[in-house]
């Protein structure tokens, strides 16, 4: 049985996620469900009671050696089912622990979901998808809530967007980098800061409960928010709660480092698009590193090219890696790498190394063949997405893609 907890005031604070019907169905728990790791009895309903992982923590990370994500944004570790006193399982369910995570989220309609992923939710060691793929078996398949058996007419993989869906609602509610910000605390390579400080700047904004931070040497680099749940982590509510177990983070009491991801920290670049006023390119002479590519039309940015290689006006970039290759270099986004096939921008898992485009930059533009200049049948608008033709032909709109590193 779970162990039992006192709420305090400021944990009442209930954060409702919004969750859009996948395929099947989670299962609607009643509104008496009890809330995890404050039960006084066995409940035997796990699919609307988290158990034994009644303990959801959102983690986050701080790179800055390598950098990754936005100057100006945490990044997300993910979205851990912890018991209640600390431990936790682990790949619960070996025959969910899927490899084909990007497959999966695209296929039911969530590919705005997974261009955001690309560029908040990267590991620094490994690509995207074997990310995602180590946090779902890992963390994913010990959820109780999203079992098989919790789905009304379960079709296979449709738990697997509940995790992420809820894993990034979260994430956007808890902007670690602005409340810090808004309490006078930026990265910087000199100044250091108070550990009482970034807990206070953090737990006033969660409901008051602690905030774990996390420390290598004396500079911070995750930070984990506590909750309980009522019901169902796919459409539960989640209560703000405090650390379960000792652990305390290893940071000092002062002289706490928050060290800046562009080496010296100054003003980030917003890396969130829109069909108005998206960031535009800033001169590089070449393609190197990490970055977007914006696309340019009539003399406007008018969003970017997602991971697949198509345009999108409108939501988050996909974040590519371009490598030197020949006397050019080679795209890669987390959906694999990139190339002309058929005429048309692609990058996929099916496309080899040996196989990759090798592209050549025209100051910020990529270049093809015929110059700078890229096709498309139309700008695309809402959620339609349009590909990327490296010849005129028939389509009637020409873009130039931009690079702007990140």
């Amino acid at each position: 049985m779970a162990s039992v907890r006192t709420l305090t005031a400021g944990s009442l604070t209930v954060l409702c996620l919004a969750q859009s019907v996948l395929g099947g169905a989670p299962k609607q728990c009643a509104s008496t469900t009890e809330l995890s790791c404050h039960n006084t009895t066995k409940v035997a309903d796990t699919c609307c009671f988290n158990y034994p992982g009644g303990s959801l923590l959102q983690t986050q990370f701080w790179d800055t050696d390598p950098a990754v994500g936005p100057d100006d944004s945490w990044t997300i570790h993910g979205l851990w089912p912890d018991h209640c006193d600390g431990t936790y399982d682990s790949t619960c369910d070996s025959s969910r622990a899927y490899t084909n995570i990007s497959d999966i989220l695209s296929s039911s309609g969530n590919d705005d979901l997974l261009s955001y992923m690309e560029t908040y939710w990267l590991p620094n060691d490994s690509t995207g998808e074997e990310f995602w793929e180590h946090e779902w078996g890992k963390h994913g398949t010990c959820v109780s809530t999203l079992a098989p058996s919790c789905f009304t007419n379960y079709q296979a993989t449709e738990e697997v967007p509940y995790y992420f869906n809820t894993t990034i609602s979260l994430f956007k509610s808890l902007p670690t980098y602005k409340w810090l910000s808004d309490a006078g605390i930026t990265p910087s390579s000199s100044t250091t800061y108070k550990l009482s400080d970034i807990q206070a700047a953090l737990s006033k904004n969660h409901g008051g409960e602690t905030v774990y931070i996390g420390c290598s040497g004396s500079a911070i680099e995750q930070v984990y928010y506590y909750y309980n749940v009522y019901g169902s982590v796919a459409n539960g509510q989640f209560v703000p709660a405090s650390p379960d177990n000792g652990d305390d983070g290893g940071c000092p009491s002062t002289g706490v480092k928050y060290l800046p991801k562009n080496g010296g920290g100054s003003t980030p670049t917003s890396t969130t698009t829109s069909g108005s006023s998206p960031p535009t390119a800033t001169p590089t002479g070449s393609f190197a590193g990490k970055g977007y590519l914006n696309a340019v039309t009539g003399g406007s940015t008018k969003g970017c090219i997602i991971s697949s290689g198509a345009w999108y006006a409108s939501g988050t970039c996909a974040t590519f890696t371009a490598a030197s290759s020949g006397s050019g270099f080679t795209l890669k986004s987390s959906k694999g790498f990139c190339s002309v096939s058929g005429g048309a921008l692609t990058c996929a898992a099916s496309t080899s190394s040996a196989n990759a485009a090798v592209f050549a930059a025209d100051g910020t533009n990529l270049a093809n063949s015929a110059g700078n200049d890229w096709y498309a049948d139309s700008v695309p608008s809402g959620s339609t997405q349009g590909t990327v033709y490296s010849a005129k032909g028939s389509h009637a709109t020409t873009l130039e893609i931009q690079w702007k590193s990140v």
